[in-house]
């Protein structure tokens, strides 16, 4: 339920106080949506193209398994830090396709 915040005197807004309408489509069937996307990062210039879904960082998430299953559908993974550096070696030189520049 929506409120105001005393501390703050913001209104904060509950889930039954937000309407989601659908935006009208040309598209006859959901199968015809892609969620692919093209990012262009502006100081780069590099680009982009795929789902633009990240994984967590967390322990159990943030592992190489995880990334090779989403790099099938073209995402991200945020690699845990207690890979050691002969673990990357070996995952970059068995899972090429996993690892952009």
């Amino acid at each position: 339920s929506s409120g105001i915040n005393a501390e703050y005197g913001e209104i904060k807004l509950g889930y039954e106080d937000v309407l989601f309408r659908p935006k009208r489509s040309t598209l006859a069937s959901r199968s015809d949506v892609t969620i692919e996307r093209e990012i262009r990062f502006r100081n780069s210039g590099f680009r982009y193209r795929g789902v633009p879904v990240m994984a967590s960082n967390m322990d159990t998430t943030g592992t190489f398994s995880m990334a090779r299953s989403f790099q099938q559908y073209k995402m991200f993974v945020c690699i845990h830090k207690h890979y050691t550096v002969n673990e990357w070696l070996d995952f970059a030189a068995s899972n090429p396709d996993s690892l952009e520049v």
